[in-house]
């Protein structure tokens, strides 16, 4: 019983560990890695407590990441702030629709969505973005309408399909504002960290966490996290690959959901 209970507290941490690699690298990505890994690898028996520990989990590992890109400076704060603030109203409206449609036709129509946002990032051709883009009052009549707009449909998308959508977010900051790839990467984690600790909390509510797992999945994040904010440093400079490992990643695991939604 203790070595079944020590190898799934590292069979958490090591899932932790990939989950933080992946959101800092792209941003995006832990809430849809994380259910599958703590529900086929680590072995938590109830998806829903799966979900509601991934949602902790995925939460505390952004605010990790966030910590670290921000210390890096590729944070724009108030483009940030806005985004998961409309965000969050978008979920709670996109998640009154969801809960009206089959969960796995659901999840598969997201599989579908993540592919085509991959081709179209896969073959848009890199752009440097706008570095010095900032929200202020000379800005905001131009940007706080497209931040709010691309907000409220992440979330209300992240909301309907019941998952975290922050493969969407990195895209939508960039269609709302135009900063570099880097810089929506480290701004998308507010929004990770703001949907993710939405979702925890109504699983919290109802004892859906698994505390003691979310410790061991917090450690593996965090170091893997250092990693992934490494690597996407070291690839800053070069936009367009930086774009297709994201758009590899984003297609990959949407090929695995559509997958798994339709062998169902």
């Amino acid at each position: 019983m203790l070595g079944q209970a020590l190898s799934q507290d590292l069979l958490a941490t090591l899932s932790g560990s990939l989950v933080g690699f992946v959101l800092g690298l792209i941003g995006g990505g832990g809430s849809i890695l994380a259910v599958p890994l703590l529900v086929y690898v680590v072995g938590v028996a109830s998806p829903h407590v799966a979900i509601g520990t991934s949602a902790i989990a995925v939460a505390l590992s952004a605010l990790a990441n966030l910590w670290g890109h921000a210390r890096q400076g590729h944070v724009k704060w108030r483009c940030a702030l806005v985004f998961a603030a409309a965000g969050i109203v978008g979920a709670a409206l996109g998640s009154s629709f969801g809960k009206q449609f089959d969960g796995e036709k659901l999840l598969t129509l997201f599989g579908v969505l993540m592919i085509v946002i991959a081709a179209a990032m896969f073959f848009k051709k890199a752009s440097e973005g706008d570095v010095g883009v900032r929200l202020d009052w000379l800005s905001a009549p131009q940007l706080m309408p497209l931040l709010l707009m691309y907000g409220v449909g992440v979330g209300a998308l992240s909301g309907f399909f019941g998952i975290g959508g922050g493969f969407l977010v990195v895209p939508g900051l960039i269609a709302a504002t135009n900063m570099p790839l880097i810089f929506a990467i480290g701004s998308s984690l507010v929004s990770v960290a703001a949907f993710g600790f939405t979702t925890a909390g109504n699983y919290a509510l109802s004892g859906l966490i698994d505390w003691p797992l979310v410790g061991f999945f917090i450690i593996g994040g965090v170091v893997g996290g250092l990693l992934g904010r490494r690597v996407a440093e070291a690839m800053s400079g070069r936009k367009q690959l930086l774009a297709q490992v994201f758009a590899a990643i984003v297609a990959t695991v949407g090929v695995y959901v559509v997958w798994r939604g339709l062998g169902d």
